[in-house]
């Protein structure tokens, strides 16, 4: 493992709900001192509630300054001009950028310096800071996001490809995008906090009150709700099934005021990451029912493994990384098939053997394992392996 080193590290929001990057992080920073740059330039925002809340969340963490969230991980929050098509505002960028995190290493730095970044748009950075080695940590296909110049992304990502050490990608789909930009391309998917998700089997975890008041049974679901979750999918099976109630957690981007007129559809706002468990032993299926479209093929879903360590019987879309689960998932196209998948869950698939089964499957799906075959396969270890 990695050890005694400075990540400097590119990825957007830390305070955003936990996915790779936060795992991935938090466990190089157990041995390393990390540095976190908030960093999200390549979507040009608009005038939505939800963008105007994102920047004066953003403004108030510049002027907050460097933050320690845990120990070894500081945070930093950089102001930059997000006109990511503007050559202009890409020198601002650079000056102010550098600037900033070099006096930030300064206060934090602690051995040679690596730079990984979560983000495709940050080739500009590279050698600003004497970095040995730079790893682009790929999990989502980013030309592909609403609110992104998808051409400009594309000519900033291979850029980036091209000049880092190595590329992690998450998909084969990701990896089969990248490899031609640079041949040191590995795939690495998603690992899970099984000790975290596992807890959701344990009796005495008690029942939060929001949806302790929903009848079962419940199809649940956690995660960002934007453009490619299918909310018409969702409200279709509920129409179908009026004695299913269907529970969402987490903020959203879209409208769902159309959604919220149907009687057992329940939207429960964003929940923290701790008391995750104790909703998922409240659902009795977990789903995925993302849209079939460019980025959700090249995507892997974290939540995946974290239904199944939990316990759950999952139904998801056709998604070519979640089709790869084969027997541990139900895979289905449009309402119909989709009804049948959850029945299938909630009844063929609802026994302790079966339970068991999907836990045990991901035991072995740790994040440090994924953190230590990404230092193993970049050579980054150097002398350092324990």
């Amino acid at each position: 493992m990695l050890s005694s080193h400075t990540i400097l590290c590119f990825a957007s929001g830390y305070d955003a709900p936990p996915t790779s990057k936060h795992h991935v992080m938090h466990i190089l920073a157990e041995r390393n001192v990390v540095l976190w740059v908030n960093y999200h330039a390549s979507r040009v925002p608009s005038a939505s509630a939800s963008d105007l809340a994102h920047i004066a969340r953003k403004l108030r963490q510049v002027f907050a300054g460097l933050n320690s969230p845990r120990p070894n991980l500081h945070v930093l929050t950089p102001l930059v001009i997000p006109l990511p098509a503007s050559s202009i505002a890409r020198r601002i960028n650079r000056f102010l950028l550098v600037r900033r995190i070099r006096r930030a290493l300064g206060h934090v730095r602690s051995g040679p310096v690596q730079l990984w970044s979560f983000t495709p748009d940050v080739a500009y950075l590279l050698g600003r800071f004497g970095e040995e080695k730079v790893v682009y940590y790929c999990v989502d296909d980013h030309s592909q996001f609403t609110g992104y110049d998808a051409a400009q992304v594309l000519r900033d990502e291979e850029e980036l490809c091209r000049k880092s050490d190595l590329v992690v990608t998450t998909s084969m789909a990701l990896q089969e995008a990248k490899s031609p930009w640079n041949p040191n391309t590995i795939l690495v998917p998603h690992g899970v906090d099984y000790d975290h998700f596992s807890r959701a089997v344990k009796e005495d975890l008690p029942a939060p009150p929001d949806i302790a008041s929903i009848p079962r049974p419940r199809l649940g679901f956690f995660g960002l709700i934007r453009d490619w979750v299918d909310l018409d999918l969702l409200a279709e099976v509920a129409r179908r099934r009026r004695d299913w109630q269907i529970v969402l957690l987490g903020d959203s981007t879209v409208d769902l005021t159309p959604y919220r007129s149907i009687p057992n559809m329940h939207f429960l706002g964003r929940k923290p990451y701790a008391d995750l468990p104790a909703y998922c032993r409240q659902f009795d299926v977990g789903l995925i029912p993302f849209k079939i479209n460019e980025l959700t093929r090249a995507v892997n879903p974290i939540k995946l493994r974290e239904y199944l360590a939990a316990g759950l019987p999952v139904v998801s879309t056709p998604l070519p990384e979640v089709e790869l689960y084969g027997p541990s998932v139900n895979v289905a196209k449009g309402p119909e098939a989709f009804a049948r998948g959850v029945s299938d869950g909630l009844n063929g698939q609802a026994g302790a053997s079966r339970r068991a089964a999907r836990m045990e499957a991901m035991r072995g799906e740790g994040w440090l394992a994924k953190v230590e075959q990404v230092c193993i396969a970049a050579a980054l270890d150097q002398g350092h392996l324990s």
